[in-house]
């Protein structure tokens, strides 16, 4: 049994087809590109009981990843993240079949670790001696990081504004780290030049194939968590959109298995009213999005005002009779207070907008009451310290305590 039935890359624009075995960026058409497996091939000798008593990490899926030489893999422990129940706060929702997949306590505390996990190997397998992309912030510190246990170096350029604790991650792993006043569509322009002055390897979103499988994980293991059940809804908090294009491969590629039964479930891309690119278009009915103009959100890891795989993401929408909802900063920032007060979850901002379009969402009637709803929190708050504003009294030494 191989360790990899992976085959081939394709152009999902215009099907031109790429060796896996060759280092590749985007199709000449400019279109990302996406990885092929042989599923005839693997579900000969593959099962979903083959599972059983595997390492607890995305690599218990190796034979629907792309790394072919298991010397390769590069890990920290990443994947498999609980599925909790949110009880509590889905009795206030009205949605009893209410569900949490917690990325937060992944290695570098997001969930950014898969896509570099599988990124980061691959590109150790193809001989990648260097790598740069851009970032607003996660990606950037998890790729720096899994490079530097790969060994290999890596450029990375985030936004001044971005938070400080990924600066840190990505300095400390000994990253060249370089910040520009401006946003990741700009750091993205000075990648783009390095990458050509400097003959570096582009890890940007979605202009390496691999960071998808990656994230098409978190679909993996909700479907496994489930019982091979997959749920009426997911909501993933939508930036570049790399999850919840993954996250609907890897649905698909589960359902052409016949591992999973049923509709596909219905995808929600929960975006920040201040950036939210993709809602537009899919409100009017569009296969891509506009530039958003002047973006801005406290929700940093989704202001990304055009996502090169912007029609991806759409199309899982529409494949999916899915929906797409901008939130608020100021209420998304309410509910994070809410689900750490309610359920003892201290999540990113994120993860919170999720939960507050599933809010919405029912009360349009758009979830039913007997749905399973799962939300995907992104992120550990601890890694957003700004973001949480609060007033502590401070008492003298000897001092009483009154309530």
């Amino acid at each position: 049994m191989k360790y990899s039935y992976i085959s081939h890359l394709s152009c999902p624009k215009c099907n031109k087809t790429y060796d896996h075995q060759e280092p590749q960026q985007l199709c000449t058409c400019g279109s990302p590109l996406l990885v092929n497996y042989n599923l005839d091939e693997l579900g000969k000798y593959v099962s979903r009981d083959s599972f059983v008593g595997r390492t607890a990490s995305l690599w218990r899926y190796h034979e629907i990843l792309p790394v072919v030489n298991e010397k390769d893999v590069v890990t920290l422990g990443e994947g498999m993240t609980p599925l909790l129940p949110m009880p509590v706060i889905g009795d206030e929702m009205d949605i009893p079949n209410l569900y949490m997949k917690d990325e937060g306590i992944i290695p570098t505390g997001t969930f950014k670790a898969r896509g570099a996990a599988v990124g980061v190997s691959k590109a150790k397998e193809l001989g990648v001696t260097e790598l740069a992309m851009p970032t607003n912030g996660n990606a950037g510190a998890a790729w720096s990081l899994y490079a530097a246990r790969a060994g290999i170096k890596s450029t990375i350029i985030m936004p001044v504004d971005a938070p400080k604790i990924t600066r840190n991650e990505s300095a400390i792993s000994g990253s060249n780290l370089y910040l520009v006043d401006g946003l990741i569509s700009d750091a993205g322009k000075i990648v783009a030049e390095a990458v050509q002055d400097f003959v570096l390897f582009d890890a940007s979103t979605l202009k390496e194939p691999y960071r998808i499988e990656g994230k098409k994980t978190m679909g993996l293991e909700i479907a496994e968590q489930l019982n091979w059940n997959m749920p009426d809804v997911i909501l993933y908090p939508t930036g570049g959109g790399v999850g919840i294009i993954g996250i609907y491969k890897a649905l698909t590629e589960l359902k052409q298995l016949g591992w999973v039964e049923g509709e596909l479930p219905r995808l929600v891309a929960v975006q920040a009213e201040g950036c939210a690119p993709i809602v537009k278009a899919w409100k009017e009915g569009k296969a891509e999005s506009e530039f958003w103009s002047d973006s801005e959100t406290v929700a940093f890891g989704i202001n990304v005002p055009k996502a090169l795989g912007d029609f991806l993401v759409l199309e899982a929408l529409y494949q999916t009779k899915g929906c797409a909802i901008a939130i608020e900063d100021q209420s998304l920032l309410q509910e994070q207070k809410r689900i750490a007060e309610l359920e003892g979850a201290f999540i990113c901002p994120e993860g919170a907008a999720t939960f507050v379009a599933a809010r919405r969402l029912r009360e349009s009637g758009w979830i039913k009451q007997d749905d399973v709803v799962v939300a995907l929190n992104t992120g550990m708050g601890i890694k957003y310290p700004d973001t949480v504003d609060v007033e502590v009294e401070v008492l003298q030494k000897g001092e009483i305590l009154r309530k």
